[in-house]
């Protein structure tokens, strides 16, 4: 998605609105411990990608992952309504959630990198 000043700092507010709402807003229990580590917004503000993590016992299962990403969908156009509210924007993006490997992906490689060592060892 395209980055400008503006998408990036209007980005940034809807990534902060969004992870207060989740956390006081959002009854779905299908949300849990949601954690949005970021928002990629086009440059003309009409959509948003919401990339999340969801920190919980099983995390690893897809069946829960499944869960977790069906309880935001479903939260969208709430958080949207919410958004207009409170950041005052001509037009709230279209909200659309993306789970964030990143972090799955960074303990692989360290647990990788620990089996190295240990076999070096």
């Amino acid at each position: 998605m395209g980055t400008t000043q503006r998408s990036r700092r209007v980005g940034e507010q809807i990534q902060k609105e969004i992870s207060d709402l989740l956390l006081r807003g959002v009854r779905d229990p299908r949300v849990g411990f949601v954690t949005i580590t970021s928002v990629d917004l086009t440059s003309d503000l009409q959509y948003a990608r919401i990339y999340y993590t969801a920190f919980n016992p099983a995390e690893t299962d897809a069946e829960q992952r499944k869960e977790t990403h069906q309880g935001l969908v479903s939260a969208a156009a709430y958080l949207r309504a919410e958004l207009g509210k409170r950041l005052k924007l001509r037009r709230v993006p279209e909200l659309t959630f993306k789970y964030d490997e990143s972090t799955e992906y960074g303990n692989r490689i360290e647990s990788l990198l620990r089996k190295i060592q240990t076999d070096d060892a």
